[in-house]
C-alpha cells in the first residue's frame, strides 16, 4: 500500500441530499418522540391539576383554564402509545426534510469553491 495525494472537486448533491435526509429524520424521530411522551405527559399533569382545582374552587371545569380543552387533554393522555410516534413521525419528516436542504446546501456551496478539499488515499500496490 501507498499513499496517493489528491483533492476532491465535486461531492454528489444527491447523495448529499439522501444523506442530510437520513440524519434528519433520525434525529428528528427521537426528538419528535421524546416531545410526544412530554406532550402526553403534560396533558395527564393538566387534568389533574384541573380536577383539584374543579373540587378546591368549587367551579365547573369549563369555567379553569384549557376547560374548553379537557376532551382533546383526555385523548392526549389515554392514546399516548398513539401520539408518541406520531408526532415522531412528524418531526422526523420535518427534519428529514430540513437535513436534505442542508446538505444540498452544503454540497451545492462545495461544488461552486475553486479550492476542493486535500486528501491522501491509499491505494493497493501494481505488484504482478
Amino acid at each position: 500500500m501507498h499513499q496517493v495525494s489528491g483533492r476532491v472537486v465535486a461531492v454528489s448533491i444527491r447523495a448529499a441530499l439522501i444523506a442530510g435526509g437520513w440524519i434528519g429524520f433520525a434525529l428528528g424521530l427521537v426528538s419528535g418522540c421524546v416531545l410526544g411522551a412530554i406532550l402526553s405527559w403534560f396533558s395527564g399533569a393538566i387534568l389533574s391539576w384541573q380536577r383539584d382545582l374543579t373540587f378546591t374552587v368549587g367551579v365547573t371545569e369549563q369555567l379553569l383554564p384549557f376547560g374548553n380543552q379537557i376532551p382533546v387533554l383526555q385523548r392526549l393522555q389515554a392514546d399516548w402509545f398513539l401520539v408518541i410516534p406520531v408526532v415522531g413521525l412528524l418531526v422526523g419528516g420535518f427534519a428529514a426534510l430540513v437535513g436534505g436542504l442542508i446538505g444540498g446546501l452544503v454540497a451545492v456551496s462545495y461544488n461552486r469553491s475553486p479550492f476542493g478539499v486535500h486528501v491522501v488515499v491509499e491505494v493497493p500496490d501494481q505488484t504482478p
